[in-house]
Parts: structure tokens; sequence; C-alpha cells
């Protein structure tokens, strides 16, 4: 495992070490915790942007969502799935 060194402000460290304490973990541990939470939120975040940009391109609402859901899960039962 590598090893990074960041600078935090005075008072976050304060939280971090509290938080670690009372969870009963390395201040580490929550520090890679809050990393691996953060880069998945992001990751989310950037596939909703590009869903969002590809349903403007194909021109589908909002509204069109409910009905093409159903035409789907139709389409799946008439074939087995």
């Amino acid at each position: 495992m590598a090893t990074v060194n960041v600078p935090l402000a005075e008072e976050l460290e304060k939280q971090i070490a509290q938080f670690a304490r009372e969870q009963k973990r390395d201040p580490a541990e929550v520090l890679a915790e809050a990393v691996r939470r953060y880069l998945a939120v992001r990751k989310l975040e950037c596939l909703a942007a590009k869903g969002e940009a590809r349903a403007r391109a194909l021109d589908i609402r909002q509204e069109d969502i409910p009905g093409m859901v159903e035409e789907v899960r139709r389409e799946n039962r008439e074939r087995g799935r």
C-alpha cells in the first residue's frame, strides 16, 4: 500500500482523529474509506451526466422513461427472461 502525505487543516485532522477513536479504527483507514466513497460518488455523478447528455441527444424526456421501461420489461417477458 502506498503512503500519501496530504496536508489537512488542523481542525479537520482533529475531527478525523476523534471519529477514528470513536470507531476504534485507524485514522488512515477512515481517510481511505472517505476517499473510496468520494471516488464512487464522483463516478456516479459522471455516469449520470453522460446519461443525461445522451438522453438529451436522443430527445428523451423524463416523462418518457416509465413507458420505455415498461416496453423493455414487456419485450423481456416475451423473450422469456
